[in-house]
């Protein structure tokens, strides 16, 4: 594992230790590794949104109301 060093805001600082002091993470460096996770998996599904909808930009037009369409993305999307 690669070892960093890295400096925070005081309000940002504050917030990690308060997230360690709540027992919500063992340690500064799990807490930050959790949130690259969560924003890695975020932009996936970013990326993925983008790509459909350049393929349905290519592809034409549909005949599916709005509500078809979410709710179809978002079967897809989560899984």
């Amino acid at each position: 594992m690669s070892r960093q060093s890295i400096s925070f805001t005081e309000p940002n600082d504050k917030w990690l230790k308060a997230q360690v002091e709540s027992q919500e993470y063992a340690s500064k460096s799990e807490l930050i590794n959790d949130l690259i996770r969560q924003a890695r998996k975020q932009q996936a599904q970013i990326d993925w949104i983008k790509l459909k909808i350049e393929k349905a930009e290519k592809s034409g037009f549909t005949d599916d109301s709005k509500s078809e369409i979410l709710a179809l993305s978002k079967s897809r999307m989560n899984g």
